[in-house]
């Protein structure tokens, strides 16, 4: 259903010539990035052209920034059609229903989340010629990786385990999904991202240099403190948890951080302890960090953990003198369960991060 107040439930064949889906407030970020990239004089994309879909999830954070960034949507012309895609059993078919004709009209989809098994259905229906992935963080460079090597789709903290019933039952569903992100001569594959991705054949790669962000906030009140960048790392299964709190809290003390900045996937018990046991005030962003930290105000150092915003930040802060530097994951820290993939990946998340100062992982 269409859960945005007032808007119409059908709208002319001309409305989709391209269609956005996202499922996080940093994929629609993305979006917003990619369609100020493409303007210009010249630009086949303008943001009236260009409509968002939000399969929206069930997490209360996430929804509620998503909520923030569908307003910042509107405000640049576009139009966002919020869709209830999880409130219950019957909304992935009447989702889908709803979509199927727009699906198949558009010209352009653009797509946040190539693992997602929702996205992977929706382009089972769609005839569109071109198609553009955003970054949905660090699983943007798995996905090039995995494109290129003729893999299936799977995400990197989940690679080593057994497929499940359900992996198998929508086996087929993916399979044509990663058909229809392969470049041929009949369809063109865009990578819009500001990760360090492999080049794929027939991928045209466009460098994401958050000029969006930039032009719309800031420059940001900078403060002579340290501020940490939570990661979900213990949520996703990959970290321990009680390792990754004694090393927030080595890592604030060394630096003098005073502020913990959230993922909006990280349980309410574990930030409660964190606050606890380290004394750092807990700040649960309503938009993407890029966009809070472009904000202000933010520490001159910001300390993170491998994930996204160590490619990210130093793109949107560039010239305001902030640092970011990376702690490195020592592997004692990863749980039994985790994939074997993990500590490579992390690693690669890492090194291959720009303009970042590296700190040694903690014992």
């Amino acid at each position: 259903m269409n859960g945005t107040p007032g808007a119409p439930a059908t709208e002319a064949p001309e409305a989709y010539g391209t269609l956005a889906f996202v499922e996080s407030p940093v994929q629609l970020l993305n979006v917003l990035e990619w369609a100020h990239a493409k303007a210009g004089p010249q630009a086949r994309t303008r943001p009236h052209d260009l409509t968002v879909v939000v399969l929206s999830p069930t997490d209360p954070m996430t929804r509620g920034q998503l909520r923030r960034m569908a307003e910042l949507a509107r405000h640049e012309g576009m139009r966002v059609r919020w869709e209830e895609a999880r409130g219950g059993a019957g909304a992935p078919f009447q989702t889908i229903g709803g979509l199927a004709s727009a699906l198949r009209r558009a010209r352009r989809i653009v797509i946040g989340d190539p693992f997602s098994r929702y996205v992977q259905l929706l382009l089972t229906i769609t005839r569109a010629r071109d198609l553009v992935v955003v970054d949905d963080g660090t699983a943007t460079m798995e996905f090039i990786a995995q494109l290129t090597g003729g893999e299936r789709l799977v995400r990197w903290h989940r690679r080593g385990g057994r497929r499940g019933p359900r992996d198998l039952v929508f086996g087929p569903v993916s399979a044509v999904a990663r058909r229809r992100l392969t470049p041929s001569r009949t369809r063109t594959v865009e990578v819009f991202t500001s990760m360090p991705v492999e080049e794929a054949p027939g991928v045209t790669v466009t460098a994401n240099d958050f000029g969006w962000t930039r032009a719309r906030f800031g420059p940001p009140r900078v403060s002579r403190g340290a501020d940490l960048v939570g990661t979900s790392l213990v949520e996703t299964g990959v970290v321990d948890p009680d390792r990754y709190v004694e090393a927030v809290t080595a890592l604030a003390r060394a630096h003098g951080a005073t502020r913990y900045f959230a993922h909006r996937r990280e349980s309410a018990d574990k930030l409660h302890r964190l606050a606890v046991e380290t004394g750092l005030e807990i700040v649960r962003p309503d938009l993407p960090l890029e966009l809070i930290a472009r904000r202000g105000p933010i520490g001159r150092l910001v300390l993170s953990f491998p994930s996204t915003v160590v490619h990210t930040l130093p793109l949107a802060l560039a010239g305001t003198g902030v640092r970011v530097a990376v702690c490195d994951v020592n592997p004692l820290w990863l749980k039994e369960t985790a994939s074997p993939r993990a500590q490579g990946f992390l690693s690669g998340v890492t090194t291959t991060a720009r303009d970042v100062q590296r700190l040694p992982a903690l014992g």
